[in-house]
């Protein structure tokens, strides 16, 4: 799951403590078999407000770009 959210396989080996990467490609392959190659959609939401923003940060949304006074975010489906 953890690859899943991440997709950084380095953090997930560290994590979970493996020496060699061939261990952890294991659960890459795992995910792949699991999930749908379609999983790779977001939520989007854009925030103008520190109120608002701190409502999505909080709800797990991550920050992508600002532009015109606008703050955008995204978050995995």
């Amino acid at each position: 799951m953890l690859y899943h959210q991440t997709k950084d396989i380095l953090y997930v080996k560290e994590f979970l403590g493996h020496r060699k990467i061939e261990t952890t490609l294991k659960y890459v392959q795992l995910e792949q078999a699991l999930f749908d190659k379609d999983a790779d959609s977001f939520t989007c939401r854009v925030a103008k407000t520190p109120e608002v923003i701190k409502q999505l940060i909080e709800a797990g949304f991550d920050y992508v770009t600002e532009k015109d006074d606008l703050i955008y975010f995204r978050k995995r489906k």
